[in-house]
């Protein structure tokens, strides 16, 4: 009982004031490191919060196709995948920028692929040749490369991932529409996408996708396009040198038949 009334009394409870400076104190603390050092994080801060939207959208869409292919195909092979996704896009983009054009982040599409989205139009057809041809160009190189890693490992793996990478990229070199080919031959001939829409029904008779049709659909304008008369500024537009014209020619149906070859040679 004696030590229960010689015990010490309780604390009151804190004043508002004293709860304030709590949390105060290390918010002050904080302010002081940024006005200290703020000159210096603004130059590893600014550029973060600058592609924090593309690492989004890039990535979320990435992990996201990633995981809807995995549920088809198991969670490898659907990353191997969507990289080889990205390496084509990756050569849209470097084509991009080596010819002055502005381009967007790569963003994925489940069952559609991926796109880059130009934000300026390339000024004349050589140019949107150049820009189209870098994706089947840098993705001929990651097919190669999922080969070459095949020889050496002997995973099957690689080699199912070099010959999807060679079917993709020779299906878009195709000269219709949107595809790759189709922006593609404006420097070579545009008739070339009757070629091309012949070669899409073809397939369609074959085994009938709703994505081989959509491309076709939406090539129906361009071709209709090809019987009316240009006006000079289109003329202007479609002018190319003849050794521009040759170049991406021999670029343009070597990589075919280099990935035509590949698959060919890849073929499970």
């Amino acid at each position: 009982m004696r030590a229960f009334e010689n015990a010490p009394p309780p604390l009151p409870p804190p004043s508002p004031w004293q709860r304030l400076k709590k949390w105060l104190g290390p918010l002050g603390l904080a302010l002081v490191l940024l006005f200290k050092f703020g000159a210096k994080l603004k130059f590893v801060l600014i550029p973060l919060l600058k592609w924090l939207p593309v690492a989004l959208k890039t990535g979320g869409t990435m992990f996201l196709s990633i995981g809807i292919y995995a549920m088809q195909w198991g969670w490898w092979f659907a990353l191997g995948f969507v990289l080889l996704l990205l390496v084509h896009e990756c050569g849209h983009l470097f084509a991009a920028r080596r010819v002055g054009l502005k381009v967007g982040a790569p963003v994925f599409i489940p069952f559609m692929g991926a796109f880059i989205a130009l934000k300026e139009a390339p000024h004349n057809a050589w140019i949107e040749a150049q820009v189209a041809i870098g994706g089947p160009l840098v993705g001929a190189a990651g097919a190669l490369a999922c080969d070459g890693l095949f020889l050496l490992t002997g995973n099957p793996l690689f080699r199912a991932l070099a010959f999807t990478g060679y079917m993709l990229n020779l299906f878009n070199l195709i000269p219709v529409g949107f595809l790759d080919g189709g922006r593609v031959v404006k420097a070579l001939s545009p008739w070339l996408w009757v070629v091309g829409a012949v070669v899409m029904v073809a397939l369609l008779v074959y085994r009938f996708n709703l994505l081989l049709l959509i491309v076709l659909a939406l090539a129906v304008p361009q071709l209709i396009g090809l019987f009316r008369r240009r006006t000079p500024a289109e003329e202007r537009w479609f002018e190319v040198t003849p050794g521009q014209r040759q170049f991406m020619a021999l670029l343009y149906f070597g990589l075919m038949a280099l990935l035509a070859f590949g698959l060919h040679m890849t073929q499970l």
